[in-house]
């Protein structure tokens, strides 16, 4: 889970698994260039087909990378890194193209987009009102009946009281539906630009094209990965390192991230992601 990766604690993690989660968080592991690469990825990560595409939809549609599983993330050579890295980018590009990231990822826009819901008419919320005293009258009179003597008195009271709401929500003259009636023409419209604005922020935040959608994410990384200070120092204590610059333990997880994963690894991500970012219209 994300927290397990990159709760402040963990920080520590070798750089093999930095350079993985840096990938993978970046580029999501998405689908497979070719049955060799597949192979060849995922036996040195040493995960399933079918682990991968979990991690990669919910890694990448929800901005966090879930590490649990990932066998053989500390056993990755210095060596491997950079061609990993590569055969990542390379396999994430493919899999945001094809169906089975479109259709998470339309699953996930529709979840998310806005509902109208349309103001009461006057008449619609005297009905309801209605409904909803006759239903109170009835509860009452239900408990008249079963009362016991010391109990009765008090309920009939409340069913005349009970009663007497009930006849005002019928009145066709009631005030409250009248100063209702009064204000809905302006409030139609009212709602109506509410909900507009709202289907704007989720077209923003959810473009219709998924690719504009990949493009914020390798916008943010780019963001994200632009001032690590690769050369940073670290001591141990208690078994655990800590950054020399005490400023950088309040870094965030993706900067600490790339740092783990290292400037080779980091800079073969980003060449990727800028070069990538100028295909994405």
């Amino acid at each position: 889970m994300l927290k397990h990766l990159f709760r402040k604690r963990n920080w520590h993690f070798s750089a093999a698994s930095g350079m993985v989660a840096c990938c993978l968080a970046v580029f999501f592991l998405y689908s497979f260039t070719s049955k060799q690469l597949a192979a060849d990825f995922l036996q040195q990560l040493g995960i399933t087909k079918t682990t991968a595409n979990e991690k990669i939809g919910n890694g990448f549609l929800g901005g966090s990378f879930d590490a649990y599983g990932i066998k053989n993330l500390k056993n990755i050579p210095a060596a491997a890194r950079v061609p990993l890295a590569k055969e990542i980018a390379a396999y994430s590009k493919q899999y945001v193209q094809s169906a089975a990231y479109l259709k998470q990822y339309n699953e996930l826009r529709n979840q998310h987009k806005p509902e109208f819901k349309a103001i009461q008419t006057p008449e619609e919320m005297q009905k309801e009102s209605v409904a909803q005293y006759k239903k109170s009258v009835a509860e009452m009179e239900q408990s008249v009946k079963t009362a016991d003597a010391t109990m009765k008195p008090i309920f009939e009271k409340v069913l005349a009281d009970a009663k007497k709401q009930l006849k005002e929500a019928e009145d066709p003259n009631n005030k409250y539906v009248a100063n209702y009636r009064k204000n809905y023409e302006a409030a139609v419209p009212q709602n109506k630009a509410g909900y507009d604005q709202q289907v704007a922020r989720w077209e923003q935040e959810y473009p219709a094209n998924h690719m504009l959608y990949v493009k914020k994410r390798l916008q943010n990384f780019l963001a994200e990965t632009a001032d690590i200070d690769f050369d940073a120092q670290t001591v141990e204590k208690n078994g655990k390192k800590y950054f020399v610059n005490r400023a950088y333990e309040s870094k965030g997880s993706h900067w600490k991230m790339a740092y783990r994963a290292g400037k080779e690894v980091v800079t073969t991500a980003r060449e990727f992601v800028e070069s990538w970012l100028k295909e994405i219209n």
